[in-house]
């Protein structure tokens, strides 16, 4: 293992989701201090939107033209700058309209470092979790920073931090090893930059059903981050609680429990395979949503807790897992178009589902995008139960044959 170029990668990991997660726990909060509370859905769906777009943009030009390295340090400065800009502008809509701009620019750097970093490393199942648990540390650290120590949850600091982070990206990603694109001078099709090539070459049920679930689980994602933390808001208003006043905080416990998961997936990955795993992840979303329903009238801290602290399986077990078990199975030719379809249809698609779909159910049943606290019950259990049915289709489709070589 070379310890410099793995300690390159996992500062990389570190600044890539702490400028996510500096601003994904509290813009919501933060919207409704400055008066849009009901355009919540619309922000978050900006990060999505962007994510569909994304494996076009990796196709097209990180994957042909330039250098992955020369593309990440762009994308990230543009990012930056106009989140930056965002607070100048609250309640006005050019404020979502600089949010789209950091989104479209951010979101296909998920599916870029992720693709630089197997590319340099030697052995993913091993290296990988050690990289990528950094990303989960950065969100975690910035996380506990918001809500603990400055206590700025509905506060404009959490998108002068972001900026703040994306910028140092953008210079950093240019000192980062040079991956020059995978397939410079190849011929580019529309077929090969939406994936459907790489459906084409891996000819696997499991693939398809693998991916098909991931968009359906990702609808959690797009439900938690967005209305979890007004949720907690309002359990603490409500009930004149002694916590959750500054979710953030709270919230990060679910990140420092990924960590732990995180390396720990070469463990679980030996022992239990690729099925098992997955399906763990799906059932710890089945019992989030649940616990979040039980605990919604009374505030019981320790539930809560529980809840969020299933976050480490909740991703670790299905996203992380789904990222090896697709470089896994991929050849190399078509690895950054796999990890760009599943960036589309996880964090594009399904993400987008998840916010559409809440926000639609918190603008129909509450007042202003306020709920009381029965409504957050009978929410939450609503994607308790679309959850469970997500999980059944997968533990009856998907059969685990990511030893097959790749196609």
């Amino acid at each position: 293992m070379n310890v410099n170029r793995i300690a390159r990668l996992s500062l990389m990991m570190f600044v890539q989701y702490l400028i996510w997660g500096a601003w994904a726990p509290t813009l919501g909060n933060y919207m409704q201090t400055i008066e849009m509370g009901e355009y919540i859905q619309v922000a978050y769906a900006l990060g999505p939107l962007s994510a569909i777009i994304a494996p076009f943009f990796l196709g097209m030009v990180a994957d042909r033209f330039f250098d992955s390295e020369k593309v990440l340090g762009v994308l990230f400065l543009v990012s930056g700058v106009s989140m930056g800009l965002m607070p100048q502008f609250a309640g006005s809509p050019l404020f979502l309209t600089l949010l789209g701009l950091h989104a479209l620019c951010y979101f296909p750097t998920l599916g870029l470092t992720a693709s630089l970093a197997f590319h340099h490393l030697h052995n993913q199942e091993k290296e990988f979790p050690v990289v990528r648990v950094f990303g989960t540390l950065g969100w975690a650290a910035i996380g506990t920073f918001m809500g603990y120590i400055l206590q700025q949850d509905s506060s404009p600091m959490g998108l002068y931090i972001g900026a703040g982070a994306a910028i140092f990206m953008g210079l950093y990603s240019f000192t980062l090893p040079h991956t020059p694109p995978p397939a410079a001078g190849q011929p580019t099709s529309w077929k090969q930059i939406a994936g459907i090539e790489a459906f084409r070459a891996l000819k696997s049920r499991s693939f398809v059903v693998f991916l098909a679930a991931a968009m359906l689980i990702f609808i959690a994602f797009g439900t938690y981050f967005p209305y979890a933390p007004v949720y907690f808001q309002d359990l603490n208003e409500t009930l004149s609680l002694s916590h959750f006043s500054n979710p953030s905080f709270e919230m990060s416990f679910g990140q420092w429990s990924e960590i732990i998961f995180m390396l720990l997936i070469p463990f679980f990955f030996a022992r239990l395979g690729v099925k098992w795993m997955l399906l763990l992840g799906m059932l710890a979303w089945v019992a989030r949503f649940t616990i979040f329903a039980g605990a919604a009238m009374t505030g019981t801290f320790w539930l809560i807790m529980i809840g969020i602290a299933v976050h480490g399986i909740c991703y670790d077990f299905f996203f992380v897992t789904g990222q090896i078990y697709l470089d896994k199975k991929t050849a190399p030719n078509i690895r950054g178009q796999v990890q760009g379809l599943l960036v589309l249809l996880t964090q594009g698609v399904g993400f987008f589902l998840g916010t559409m779909i809440s926000g639609f159910m918190v603008n129909s049943i509450g007042t202003n995008a306020e709920l009381e606290l029965g409504q957050w019950r009978t929410f939450w259990l609503v994607f308790a139960g679309l959850t469970v049915a997500f999980t059944l289709f997968f533990a009856l489709l998907f059969k685990d044959d990511a030893e097959e070589a790749p196609a």
